[in-house]
């Protein structure tokens, strides 16, 4: 079973600025994950998984470029998810295929083919939306959260508007986990 702070040690060794936002990042989203399971036992969500999952989500922020957060990598921060999906399928754990489907299905509400094509986004076309219920559940939490302003909680109100930005359907994506996990 991967230990989600083990990895982020690997990958973060330093104790520094970029590895406490992640770690910060990722207990909040859990904390949230875990609580949408606590409100919700009839979902019967895997918690330990839940766990796992939120942590481990934001694993491949070190390799983009995005200094506001103190990520100095090279790579655009929109792909984020996809490079933590192939760190996570380098690992020789039967769990890592999960984990690495989380990485990958995390971003905005989760990505289609024809979004990647419309908005250039350098990812091979293919469907990157969440599926499992684990899936969406942390994808939802994280919505809530910020690495730019990790002090705050974002409302419900607020994280619509940030979505909103990009369109209908995330929106609209949203808004149902928030009737089914909210």
């Amino acid at each position: 079973m991967i230990d989600p702070l083990s990895l982020i040690h690997r990958y973060y060794p330093e104790d520094n600025a970029l590895r406490q936002l992640l770690i910060h990042h990722s207990q909040q989203v859990a904390r949230h994950a875990q609580r949408v399971a606590a409100a919700h036992p009839e979902l019967s969500l895997d918690t330990d998984f839940l766990y796992r999952g939120a942590m481990l989500h934001d694993i491949g922020i070190f390799l983009t470029d995005a200094p506001g957060i103190h990520c100095h990598g090279t790579a655009p921060y929109i792909i984020h998810g996809r490079l933590g999906a192939e760190l996570l399928r380098q690992e020789d754990d039967p769990e890592a295929e999960a984990l690495a489907r989380v990485c990958e299905r995390h971003t905005g509400t989760g990505l289609t083919a024809q979004t990647i094509i419309e908005r250039q986004i350098p990812l091979p076309p293919a469907d990157y939306r969440p599926e499992t219920l684990e899936e969406q559940v942390i994808c939802y939490a994280d919505k809530f959260y910020s690495k730019s302003h990790p002090e705050r909680e974002r409302t419900y109100e607020q994280t619509l508007q940030s979505l909103a930005r990009f369109g209908k359907e995330g929106v609209s994506i949203f808004q149902h986990w928030h009737a089914l996990f909210g």
